[in-house]
């Protein structure tokens, strides 16, 4: 897939709560459904040949999987609050990408970082192995309120949570492990030469 598909594809994914917002504000409900279908089956024909180093084809089929099994429950119940339920089964399916992670000898978090670095040190894999647990809370509490903001049935809280606030939050937890990573990695460097001194 082309980096530019990539970029595309994440934006028509990210962008799932608003499309479902308006999609029941202004579209019939065959129309709406018909469109995350597509976007399902995009997610399907465009993902990489290979899988890469953090499990993503396996996650991306799922959760291509899983819209098309709410998309096809909407459409039998003939309602749409089957979609206000997607937010909740992506964090499950990313809890269980991460936790099962947790029991194999690399963490995802560590495969991302070997990436990068291939020889990480003893204390790099204790703290990749801490941030992938960070992760795996991080989807939980969001995924509770997801489930929360699915069972109020307010479309518009449900919007804003889902389609906003939960990102907010996701990049400060990126942004806030990005400026812990450098402090870890500035204090190792800094104990490992007192020890060659």
């Amino acid at each position: 897939m082309t980096r530019l598909a990539q970029v595309i594809l994440v934006l028509v994914v990210a962008a799932y709560p608003f499309a479902v917002y308006f999609g029941i504000q202004f579209l019939s409900l065959g129309y709406l459904l018909a469109m995350l279908l597509a976007v399902a089956g995009l997610r399907l024909l465009l993902m990489p040949a290979q899988k890469n180093a953090a499990g993503g084809r396996l996650g991306a089929g799922a959760l291509a999987a899983i819209l098309v099994v709410i998309a096809a429950a909407s459409w039998l119940r003939g309602d749409s609050t089957g979609l206000l339920w997607y937010p909740v089964l992506v964090n499950l399916v990313m809890l269980g990408i991460f936790a099962f992670s947790l029991t194999q000898p690399r963490s995802l978090i560590e495969r991302l970082a070997r990436v990068r670095e291939p020889d990480l040190p003893p204390s790099g894999v204790r703290y990749t192995r801490r941030v992938t647990q960070v992760w795996c809370g991080f989807f939980v509490l969001n995924g509770a309120v997801a489930a929360a903001t699915a069972l109020n049935g307010d479309l518009e809280v449900w919007t804003l949570y889902n389609g906003m606030i939960a990102y907010l939050l996701m990049g400060a937890l990126l942004t806030g492990e990005w400026l812990v990573r450098r402090k870890v990695r500035a204090n190792a460097s800094a104990a490992a030469g007192k020890e060659a001194a």
